[in-house]
């Protein structure tokens, strides 16, 4: 069995701390990589993190050790495996948005390199993307601030649709900034939202009851890392109700979700790997400025479309990056 398999069946937690323990007796640097999905369904970041560390001359189990915590949605984790990982004394923490907020609870001294969704002004996680300041930088993609455009593009996929449900996790950092972007959205659009909040998949499942008795016309699905590691129940809770739904990320739509509109996280994860090693060469994140994608994807699953009985308006398809026929 490979070592990411080994990894990903046990969730990346204890058994990381052997390697920590041996590249800490040889100096080799460890990264601690705290992270509020799964392994398994962060296994290609994981992939262009390594990559982008790589281009930086930092290469796992050669020059770096890497420790990987993963909190499986269950954000109420995430202080304890950052406190963690400080006590293994990490020379750098990776870390998505709701585990920075729990790094940098938990450390003010361990450099923090971030990708995160939400505004990380807002969130108090820099004071200044240009000159962050503190332990603290990363990649924003502000993601959470799509809503209203992903709002906008099911409405062109559904115009005859007048109610339109949002499921958005209450435990994510930027939820209530999610909530008033799609609310906003909604007026300006001239329909209705119902927002649903869910942050288990108990949760979900009564979510997903009242799309059905709302006789909801499509469905937005928040971003953030918890409804991404419940990808595939999503989408098929979303082809069982026969809803039209939009997703923040690509690989929703590649599993079948009709249609997603975000950044490429990939490309994001590469960055942080990039950035991490740039730290680990002595540069400090106070003076690296947060970076800001400028790309966004628009992917469209005209098989999902099809068994829906949706026909993709021609002016959304002429403006798709993909399409999955």
């Amino acid at each position: 069995m490979r070592r990411r398999e080994f990894i990903a069946m046990l969730g990346g937690a204890a058994v990381t701390w052997p390697l920590a323990a041996r590249a800490q007796q040889t100096a080799m640097p460890v990264v601690g990589f705290l992270n509020g999905s799964s392994a398994w369904e962060g296994a290609h970041f994981v992939a262009t993190f390594r990559q982008g560390l790589s281009e930086i001359g930092y290469v796992e189990g050669r020059n770096v050790a890497i420790d990987y915590r993963w909190a499986e949605g269950h954000y109420d984790r995430l202080p304890v495996l950052a406190a963690d990982l400080i006590r293994l004394q990490v020379a750098v923490l990776a870390c998505n948005t709701p585990a920075t907020i729990a790094a940098k609870a938990a450390t003010t001294t361990i450099p923090i390199v971030f990708s995160s969704g939400g505004d990380p002004i807002r969130l108090g996680l820099v004071s200044s993307l240009n000159k962050p300041g503190g332990n603290v930088t990363g990649v924003s993609f502000f993601s959470a601030a799509l809503e209203a455009k992903r709002l906008g593009i099911l409405r062109e996929l559904v115009p005859s649709a007048a109610m339109f449900a949002a499921i958005l996790n209450p435990e994510f950092p930027d939820s209530e900034a999610q909530s008033k972007e799609v609310q906003d959205a909604a007026r300006t659009l001239g329909v209705q939202v119902q927002i649903l909040r869910a942050s288990s998949e108990r949760e979900l499942d009564m979510a997903f009851a009242k799309v059905t008795e709302l006789q909801a016309g499509g469905l937005l699905v928040g971003a953030d890392p918890f409804l991404y590691s419940r990808r595939d129940y999503i989408v098929a809770a979303a082809a069982r109700n026969a809803v039209p739904a939009i997703y923040e990320q690509r690989e929703n739509a590649v599993a079948g979700g009709l249609v997603s509109y975000g950044t490429n996280l990939t490309e994001v994860y590469r960055q942080v790997g990039i950035y991490t090693g740039r730290i680990l060469k002595g540069e400090k994140p106070g003076d690296l400025p947060v970076l800001q994608p400028t790309k966004f994807e628009l992917v469209i699953n005209l098989k999902t479309a099809k068994a829906l009985s949706l026909t993709i308006p021609p002016g959304v398809l002429a403006i798709a990056d993909e399409v999955i026929e």
